[in-house]
Parts: structure tokens; C-alpha cells; sequence
């Protein structure tokens, strides 16, 4: 046999066995969430989306943990958007390709797959002992933020490096500034697709749980939150809390809120995927 044959018998083999083991998780994935609805499909009402949580399960609810879950997305995206955008402006349109530009780059990429746990700590470090947050809203935002910079600085310049050099050089060829081109030509350009990955980071937010409980996000919340230096939970947390409890009508009350925070994942992906189908069909270059 040739070597051209084993190596396409290798490749066809390693493609087959891809394949099988996608479907096997895909299998797997179907089976929990099927499982899952069928425990906690029965518990989902007006009043356990709007009770607060108590230590009956048939009286406990998710309202404090949704609205917390609220203000920790928009901390996040009020701390991360501006500076993960106006990051990736800088090093795609502005930063002289040298030594240290590609050592940032390569940095960034990395830290996009650093284990959420670890942003849990250094938020804890940073934020809540050496800045004294404490455990509040904005000290859970700020740590979060912190973990989902690197991938909206990652696509928001995969989306600048997209648009063609066609664009700047018309703009640059009327007059206009760097600036001006990058505002008025190369953003809206960019938009749809920067968008796009923003919601997606922001959905892994939503469902993170671990930097959330290092940095002192409580379990048990009879409150809700007013203000960004309250104490808060969040859905993550309050499903881990109810797991661990010992009586069965909780563990149904974390199936029916797992089932809540998959709506709310699975709605920001599909904004997610309706805004990028919409940008393509806008921008025709």
C-alpha cells in the first residue's frame, strides 16, 4: 500500500471516528436535557420565577438569582464592550506590527482559554480585598469582565481584519482621517459581526458559576439587589446551592431553573445568530 493511501485511509479513519464521537456527545447532550425537562418542566410557574428563595422547595423561587443574573450581564457588558472593543481598534488599526504587538496577540489568545476559576481568584485578590468591593454586583461584573475581555478582543478584530482594505483606501482617498474612517467606514462595517460575539461571550457569562462563588457571590439571597455594591446571587449559583441540598423537591427546583438558564443561553445565541445572518445580507462587499 502506498503512502498516499494510508494517509488518506488515516485521515478518512480519523474523520470517521470525529464524527462518531460528535454523535455520541450529541446523544449524551439530548438525554440530559430531556431528563431535565422532564423533572423540572412540571415546577416552572409565574410564582417560582417571581418567589424568593425559601428553605420549602414547594415555596422556593428564582427571582432574586434572575435579576442578579441581570445585573451581572449588564456589569459585564458595561465593563468589557468599551475596553475590549476600543482594544482590539488599537492593535488591528493602530499598533505598529513589531516584537511586542505579537507578543500581546499571542497573550490574548491565550488568556481566552485560561480556566474560569482562575479569573474567580484574581477578582477575589483584586477587586474584593485590595480594591474592598467586597462581595458585591460590581465586584462579580468587574471579574467577569475580566474573563470574557480576551474573546471580545479576539472577534471584535477578526471583524476588523474582515473588512477589505478597499474601504479605508476609498475613505482615506476622499480625505478622511485614520479616525474619521475607522468611526464612519470600518465599525459599521464591522458591526454585525462584533455584536455577534459579544452577545456570545456575554451568554458564557451568564452561565458561569465558579468565579462567581470565589469571589463571595451568596447562595441564599432573600433580597434583591438595588444597587451595583449589593450582595448578590445569581441562576448558576443558586442551581449549584439546590443540588446540594438533600431533599427532592429542590433538586427539581434546580431541573426547572436549569431549564430557565438554558432559555436564556439559548436566546442570546439565537441574537446572536439572527444579528450575524442580518449583517450579511446588509453588507454586501
Amino acid at each position: 500500500m502506498s503512502k498516499r493511501w494510508r494517509a488518506y485511509l488515516l485521515d478518512r479513519l480519523v474523520g470517521m471516528l470525529g464524527l462518531a464521537a460528535a454523535f455520541i456527545g450529541l446523544l449524551f447532550l439530548v438525554a440530559l436535557i430531556v431528563s431535565i425537562f422532564k423533572l423540572g418542566i412540571a415546577r416552572l410557574s409565574w410564582d417560582f420565577l417571581t418567589s424568593f428563595p425559601s428553605r420549602f422547595p414547594e415555596k422556593a423561587g428564582i427571582y432574586p438569582a434572575i435579576v442578579g443574573s441581570l445585573w451581572i450581564f449588564l456589569g459585564t457588558a458595561f465593563f468589557a464592550i468599551p475596553l475590549g472593543v476600543s482594544a482590539a481598534i488599537y492593535l488591528e488599526e493602530y499598533a505598529k506590527k513589531s516584537w511586542l504587538a505579537n507578543v500581546l496577540e499571542i497573550n490574548i489568545a491565550n488568556l481566552a482559554g485560561v480556566p474560569s476559576i482562575i479569573y474567580g481568584i484574581l477578582g477575589l485578590e483584586i477587586f474584593v480585598r485590595t480594591l474592598q468591593m467586597g462581595q458585591s454586583l460590581i465586584a462579580g461584573s468587574l471579574t467577569l469582565a475580566l474573563l470574557v475581555l480576551p474573546v471580545v478582543i479576539v472577534v471584535a478584530r477578526e471583524a476588523l481584519r474582515a473588512v477589505p482594505s478597499s474601504i479605508r483606501e476609498a475613505a482615506y482617498a476622499l480625505g478622511a482621517t485614520k479616525w474619521q474612517t475607522i468611526w464612519k467606514q470600518v465599525l459599521p462595517a464591522a458591526f454585525g459581526n462584533i455584536l455577534t460575539g459579544i452577545i456570545l461571550a456575554l451568554a458564557r457569562a451568564i452561565g458561569e458559576a465558579a468565579p462567581l462563588i470565589v469571589v463571595g457571590a451568596l447562595t441564599y439571597v432573600p433580597f434583591i439587589p438595588r444597587s451595583p455594591m449589593d450582595e448578590f446571587t445569581v441562576l448558576p449559583i443558586q442551581i449549584f446551592n439546590w443540588v446540594s441540598r438533600p431533599q427532592h423537591g429542590f433538586v427539581i427546583n434546580a431541573a426547572a431553573a436549569i431549564i430557565v438558564l438554558l432559555v436564556l443561553v439559548l436566546g442570546l445565541n439565537g441574537i446572536a445568530i439572527f444579528l450575524r445572518y442580518r449583517s450579511q445580507r446588509k453588507v454586501r462587499w
